[in-house]
């Protein structure tokens, strides 16, 4: 088993009473991240439990809590010591918040739970069991996580986080980062060795994330209707939304697509972005940008519909939104900066950068305040301008 970075605050939480809440999309490392804090508890009084096994759904659907507790107690967990209870998929399971508080109130259970909906973890979810919980977030892999994940031996390779560009590290990572962006940081992608079993496990992600996740947590039954959204997003990735347009080509109707789109964002499948703005009535009015939380994803569904400019783009958007806030500025005259990263940092991105880039950048962010700036492009520039960051020390 790998061990990611985000693991270690896991590890640190399993010593506290509270619910361990990890939310992200399907099959980005959840289940994975459960079993190996379940490694590390080191009494045997534990059970795990699938909420997508039907038999799992029905025993906790039960309206009497002690009947649970009475079968969880046969199945060996002893509730007069220490006890730990991992449940995958939680949002699969109606009601399931209000048996956690019982138990977690009546017995003192330790909880590790899973969910991929951000809505259903922070909203429903924490309604329930207010004070009682911590949620973490997880993301696919980064970067540095892939190259672990490659079995690329290199040394400290915190080293060239956010670092200039570096001519031994670029000319060790280039094709690995090239692998990163075409197919992405799924781990179960990651890991095949072939183009192919790539491009085929991301085609039953992204099934299995339209037929179980978005059916089981929406009213809506036409998943034919919302891939068809999907695809026509993923063509205009890194654009602000234009719902009226969206509406007009996909033949849905303008409110139904709104509420698809916070569906997708809710449910992690995209990120939307919105403007930085000190004036609050400017940033409601302005539209947000989209991207897609995955690269492997963005590609398999866009294809040949988006340049390698916007695939690029994207990546670092997954990247940075890993790591911070992000926000996107643009005058009323169309100039804009491509991020602001954290409310501190302007950043651009460039597929090959120059050094006239490198002055706008300067020259637009000295004009909204900002004193960070952040370069960063995908190749190397011919003629020796090298005052860039490359994307692959983005981590």
């Amino acid at each position: 088993m790998f061990v990611r970075s985000s693991f270690e605050p896991l590890i640190q939480h399993l010593a506290q009473r509270q619910v361990t809440v990890i939310t992200g999309m399907r099959r980005v490392g959840k289940s994975t991240a459960v079993q190996y804090l379940l490694e590390q508890v080191k009494h045997s009084n534990k059970l795990y439990f699938d909420c997508e096994r039907v038999e799992i759904r029905l025993m906790l659907r039960r309206p009497d809590y002690e009947s649970i507790a009475e079968e969880l107690q046969l199945m060996g967990l002893n509730f007069s010591k220490p006890c730990v209870i991992a449940l995958d998929e939680i949002q699969l399971v109606e009601n399931l918040p209000s048996f956690i508080k019982y138990m977690y109130d009546a017995y003192g259970v330790k909880f590790i739970v899973t969910g991929s909906s951000s809505y259903y973890m922070k909203n429903r979810f924490s309604e329930s069991l207010a004070g009682r919980k911590k949620i973490f977030e997880m993301y696919p892999l980064s970067f540095k996580e892939f190259l672990h994940f490659k079995k690329k031996a290199i040394r400290e390779p915190e080293k060239y986080a956010w670092q200039l560009y570096n001519k031994a590290w670029h000319n060790r990572c280039k094709k690995l980062y090239e692998e990163y962006i075409e197919f992405g940081g799924f781990p179960e992608v990651v890991l095949q060795q072939k183009k192919a079993d790539k491009e085929d496990l991301l085609r039953d992600i992204i099934n299995s994330y339209v037929e179980l996740d978005v059916k089981l947590l929406s009213d809506y039954s036409a998943s034919e209707e919302l891939y068809k959204l999907v695809k026509l997003l993923a063509a205009r990735a890194g654009n602000k939304i234009d719902y009226s347009k969206l509406s007009s080509v996909a033949g849905i109707n303008r409110q139904k697509i709104a509420s698809y789109i916070q569906l997708l964002e809710y449910t992690y499948l995209i990120y939307l972005v919105k403007p930085f703005t000190k004036n609050i009535d400017k940033e409601i009015s302005q539209q947000p940008k989209l991207y897609f939380a995955d690269t492997g994803i963005l590609n398999s569904l866009a294809g040949s519909q988006i340049s390698g400019g916007q695939l690029f783009e994207n990546c670092i958007a997954a990247q940075l939104k890993a790591l911070g806030d992000l926000q996107y500025y643009q005058k009323k005259t169309g100039q804009e900066i491509d991020f602001i990263f954290n409310s501190k940092m302007a950043v651009e991105v460039k597929e090959t950068a120059i050094k006239q880039d490198k002055q706008v950048l300067q020259q637009r962010a000295s004009s909204i305040g900002f004193k960070k700036q952040t370069l960063i492009s995908r190749f190397v520039p011919h003629g020796g301008f090298e005052d860039f960051v490359w994307g692959g020390n983005i981590f």
